[in-house]
């Protein structure tokens, strides 16, 4: 089973339960990557081929299973402060709304918990310097219940922080000793500020979210076609409140939506106030 060939077949079978399940859109040159990511599985299964675990994805008891492979297909690299200049903005903003409102910000697609506790950190410097108010809040959603667990726990290895300064490593953060040597922990008083919870966001929101002063939905919108980004776009936008913030990845370029934007700089947009 060394050499698991992913079919045509077997291909097309799994872009199609992943794109039914999840909204995933995954064309010919993402092939390699949904060979590499699943071989893997496929082998801890005890199955044969691709087709034996598209048939397990397409079977009755797929719901645990469609999750691993979830997991597999969309957890990317991340680390604290990644696209440094994104959180540059958003202090410059933050600053500028003063004490206006406690703060909601809304990270989309949080994965490990990186994204929302490096705007945590910046929250709570911005509070200790009196530059907004102690009532702020960052609501953290993914897809991926595995990743969630291991966010609400806020346990890192050492080098996903390389880009946090000393000064903040030693106000928001424990580091570990004996056998937890090279790992950090983020502190109880920024976890605090962060709620998780699963969502997929290509379906209609089930509660009442209210209205968000900055989002970040970074790097997710690759995964979509063209209708699902335009329709994930404008669901997300519909919480940010008019003149906030909309974060996605330097490289994604436009957002396409029908919700009136401003371009702020590379992946980063204001949301048009009515007239």
């Amino acid at each position: 089973m060394a050499d698991l060939q992913l079919t045509d077949n077997a291909f097309q079978r799994l872009v199609h339960v992943m794109y039914r399940a999840a909204g995933l859109s995954f064309s010919e040159n993402k092939r390699f990557l949904v060979q590499s990511r699943l071989a893997g599985r496929i082998q801890q299964l005890g199955l044969d081929s691709f087709e034996a675990y598209a048939d397990v994805l397409c079977g009755p008891h797929a719901h645990g299973e469609m999750q691993a492979a979830l997991d597999l297909l969309t957890t990317n690299e991340t680390y604290f402060f990644r696209e440094p200049e994104h959180f540059q903005v958003l202090e410059q903003h933050v600053t500028r709304w003063g004490h206006k409102r406690a703060l909601r910000v809304w990270s989309a697609a949080c994965s490990y918990g990186d994204e929302p506790y490096s705007i945590a950190m910046l929250l709570m410097d911005l509070q200790v310097s009196g530059k907004t108010s102690s009532g702020w809040s960052i609501v953290a959603t993914d897809i991926s219940h595995r990743v969630l667990l291991a966010a609400k726990e806020g346990i890192y290895p050492q080098d996903r922080l390389r880009a946090v300064s000393e000064d903040r490593l030693r106000r928001y953060c424990l580091r570990g000793d004996g056998q937890s040597d090279g790992l950090v922990m983020v502190q109880e008083k920024l976890r605090q500020h962060v709620q998780f919870g699963q969502l997929n966001l290509c379906q209609p929101l089930d509660t009442d979210w209210g209205l968000f002063d900055a989002i970040f939905l970074r790097n997710v919108l690759i995964y979509f076609d063209a209708p699902t980004k335009q329709e994930v776009a404008d669901r997300v936008l519909q919480t940010l409140r008019p003149g906030g913030l909309f974060f996605v990845g330097t490289a994604e370029g436009r957002v396409v939506c029908r919700t009136p934007l401003d371009v702020v700089r590379p992946g980063v947009f204001r949301k048009k106030e009515a007239a």
